[in-house]
């Protein structure tokens, strides 16, 4: 449940009257615009946001992966729990801008899932499947609709391989959207043909500190331009675009411009219909309740209803904020829409019906929030296990403006409510999961503006005389069916030496929740022996290199690590992943003498895998960073950090002196904007490559090849060889090292197909009795992907200068 803060914060950025006026901008228009892109935080906010705020229109962001491949500059979540996380950040930022999102993909185990970086669109095909991306865009345009689609990027080379294959993707999917033939599954789902009347390019560069597109954008067609400021905030909207951006804080979105942008070029590339030069991205397309009714189509007496309806929408807008005149002309809307509905031809309807069911729904979410009928709707707890009950409560404030309210909980199968309590202003249901009650989805299929997010919400009906108004509205936490226990296994993996030096591993299930009996499952060979409540993990008698598994079980069933994720932006989480505790053996030797301090940004985890292979690591906070640096023999600083810990940044030049002392400092990967400053940062000059594109490898399977073969952070204690550079995971890669002091060493090379080798992926120089090694190889992620190679490599890294 939310705190009285939490509420006092959500009441503080969504004011009534704000609502109010964008329930009635919504009825400005009768035109949907999608925008499609690969990742959340791709969507071209500030165009989004004077499309939807300032013209009125419908706007929906298609997005293909839920980010689950990025980083995090937030906090430790990675793969699926920083999909869930940027999931929640895109609903959150749609909601900034009163924009539905559409999902292409379903997390990181549906083919469609962020992977990393690709640099072209064919290889990101080999991953996702063309097909199968052109089919699920097929299916939203046919259930959406759009009017436009516009993509964020280009398909040019020097973009983003997921950029490039969903720009792709949107443009084969507008004929086949059309084409009675093409998918025609979709039809057994009710869906018909649906042909989009305008697909847009982006006039502009996609190029950047990232990106660099190779050639220049199509020439401008027409010119978006947001002259004036919202009239509800007062606020230009490309400013408000970047209160949306703001939620996109796990990537470090959300900047403060100086100077709004207010213009946006459009490349009009696929017009049904008359394409000749435009004054408005309107032109030709039914704008408004009023434009319908001059189709030739509709009967006169349809046209008439929808013409006096578009009037009483123009008539409650400019009413705005006087509740009642508002009211008033809202009913008129809805009467002579519903009468044009019920009088419209078949040939109409077909083609414009569900602009008319949108502009119903508008309008009674409209009639809703101009009465200030619903206050909140909360469940206590707000997740369920199978079996359990909870309190759900929505809260109501009558004025007379309506005569009678229906409640009703809209919930997931094997949940019900029974209601307990339903009085004029206050409404209780007791909420139960059955036994068998599955557990809920990690990652919706989409979110709407108008409500019905969330994993259950409520259906609001309130009567306004002869009209019933149909709302729905999201409870305040988003509901979810999860186990009843969590179960996590201690140590979460063990990675252990062939030689057979150590045999046996005491290994714990710790449950969180309910007290029940675990049981574990070995696999390889593996034997468990000890007590149930002391458990010990016994090698077999013949170790062989590779991964092993022990799997805990409740109740005959797998158990689930649940895993809470809370921040102020996307409010509370819960990732659900089945749990396993691996086993990887593997040939390791460790440096013999090394004492390692790690300095970490939160981004990485090499610190405990360095302590899990047997290291005596300890973690440098600002008090150690300040104390006596000599105790250790290598200091490993995680990916970000200078750009994240002010007191990493302030200890630069003690750890200068440490490397000149004799000591080994090694640092992990940074971009140029995580406070890396070439000639200050490192000990010597080091520069990262920008745009970022250039300064990767993205295959993971590149070939590498060993520039100093005899150099000892090759050789010791581990000798590496082509063996340690097999079964990577994403990449090698990224934010190459571009040119240095000739005191560095490149070690190793390596490139993507039909492209010059990069060098800078490791360098090391001998600096004063000590040594600096910088590597942009993505040996964090690796070590988490359990890949043997890196951990050989990050023992021969952390070697004593």
């Amino acid at each position: 449940m939310l705190t009285a803060r939490e509420r006092i914060e959500r009441q503080k950025a969504n004011p009534a009257l704000l609502r109010l006026h964008r329930a009635l901008s919504r009825l400005i228009s009768t035109v949907t615009m999608m925008n499609t892109g690969a990742h959340p935080d791709d969507e071209q906010s500030g165009l989004l946001a004077y499309l939807r705020l300032g013209l009125g229109m419908r706007v929906i962001v298609a997005c293909s992966t839920r980010g689950e491949g990025g980083q995090n500059s937030l906090g430790p979540e990675r793969l699926g729990a920083l999909g869930m996380l940027r999931t929640r950040e895109m609903e959150e930022a749609a909601r900034a801008l009163d924009a539905d999102v559409v999902w292409l993909g379903h997390g990181p185990d549906d083919p469609v899932h962020d992977f990393g970086f690709s640099k072209d669109g064919d290889r990101t095909f080999d991953r996702w499947g063309e097909q199968r991306v052109v089919e699920r865009l097929v299916r939203a345009y046919r259930s959406e609709r759009p009017d436009i689609v516009v993509p964020t990027f280009l398909d040019v080379p020097g973009q983003h391989g997921h950029h490039r294959a969903m720009t792709r993707a949107a443009e084969s999917a507008i004929r086949l959207a059309a084409d009675p033939n093409a998918f025609p599954k979709h039809f057994d789902d009710g869906l018909t043909p649906w042909q989009v009347a305008k697909y847009y390019l982006p006039a502009w560069s996609g190029g950047g500190d990232t990106y660099d597109d190779e050639v220049p954008p199509p020439d401008t067609t027409v010119m978006v331009e947001a002259l004036e400021r919202e009239p509800a905030t007062g606020v230009e909207y490309d400013h408000i675009g970047e209160w949306s951006r703001y939620y996109h804080a796990s990537q470090g979105m959300g900047h403060w411009r100086e100077t709004a942008k207010s213009r946006w070029p459009l490349h009009l590339l696929i017009a049904d219909g008359k394409a000749g030069p435009e004054g408005s991205v309107l032109d030709d397309l039914p704008a408004s309740l009023g434009t319908l009714a001059a189709c030739h189509e509709l009967p006169v007496s349809a046209a008439e209803n929808l013409t006096v309806a578009d009037e009483a929408i123009g008539k409650a807008i400019a009413a705005f904020p006087a509740r009642d005149a508002i009211i008033g002309h809202l009913l008129d809307a809805a009467r002579h829409l519903g009468e044009a509905r019920a009088q419209a031809s078949a040939s109409f309807t077909a083609l414009h019906g569900h602009r008319l069911e949108r502009k119903t729904k508008e309008i009674d979410a409209a009639l809703v929030e101009a009465a200030g009928i619903f206050e909140r709707a909360a469940q206590m707890p707000a997740t369920l296990t199978p079996g359990k009950a909870a309190t759900l409560t929505v809260d109501l404030a009558h004025d007379g403006a309506h005569t009678a309210v229906r409640i009703k909980p809209v919930l997931p199968r094997g949940v019900a409510a029974e209601t307990v309590t339903n009085t004029g202003s206050k409404h209780s249901f007791t909420v139960t999961a059955s036994g068998d009650a599955p557990y809920s989805s990690l990652y919706p299929a989409a979110w709407w503006a108008l409500g019905g997010n969330g994993g259950a919400h409520i259906a609001l009906e309130a009567d306004f005389g002869n009209h019933t108004a149909h709302a729905v509205f999201d409870l305040e936490e988003p509901f979810a069916v999860q186990p009843a226990n969590s179960v996590s296994m201690e140590p979460e993996a063990l990675i252990v030496p062939i030689d057979g030096s150590r045999r046996v591993w005491p290994v714990s299930p710790r449950v969180n929740g309910s007290d029940i009996a675990v049981s574990l499952v070995a696999d390889g060979g593996w034997t468990l022996a000890g007590t149930p409540e002391s458990p010990l993990l016994r090698a077999p008698e013949v170790l062989v290199p590779g991964l092993t598994s022990v799997t805990p079980h409740v109740d005959g069933r797998e158990a689930f690590r649940l895993t809470p994720i809370a921040y102020a932006h996307v409010g509370r989480l819960t990732y659900r992943q089945p749990e396993t505790l691996h086993v990887l053996t593997l040939d390791l030797k460790l440096p013999q003498g090394a004492r390692i301090g790690y300095v970490g940004g939160g981004a990485d985890r090499v610190g405990i895998w360095l302590s899990r292979i047997g290291l005596d690591v300890a973690e440098l906070d600002a008090q150690e960073l300040a104390g006596d640096l000599s105790q250790y023999t290598t200091i490993v600083v995680g990916i970000f950090a200078f750009g994240q810990r002010k007191d990493l940044a302030a200890a630069t030049q003690r750890l200068h002196k440490f490397v000149e002392d004799g000591g080994h400092l090694i640092t992990l990967y940074h971009r140029p904007s995580d406070g890396w400053n070439p000639f200050a940062t490192p000990p010597r000059r080091l520069e990262i490559g920008t745009p970022s594109l250039r300064w990767r490898v993205t295959d993971r399977d590149a070939e590498v090849t060993v520039l100093e073969p005899d150099h000892i952070l090759l050789n010791g204690p581990n000798k590496i060889t082509a063996e340690d550079w097999t079964g990577w995971d994403k990449e090698r890669g990224l934010y190459f090292a571009s040119r240095w002091d000739e005191a560095y060493t490149p070690l190793l090379s390596m490139h993507d197909a039909n492209e010059q080798p990069l060098t800078g992926a490791l360098v090391s120089a001998e600096i004063g009795s000590g040594r600096h090694t910088h590597t942009s190889l993505v040996l964090h992620h690796q070590m988490d992907r359990l890949v043997p190679g890196a951990f050989r490599l990050m023992a021969n890294l952390v070697q004593p200068a």
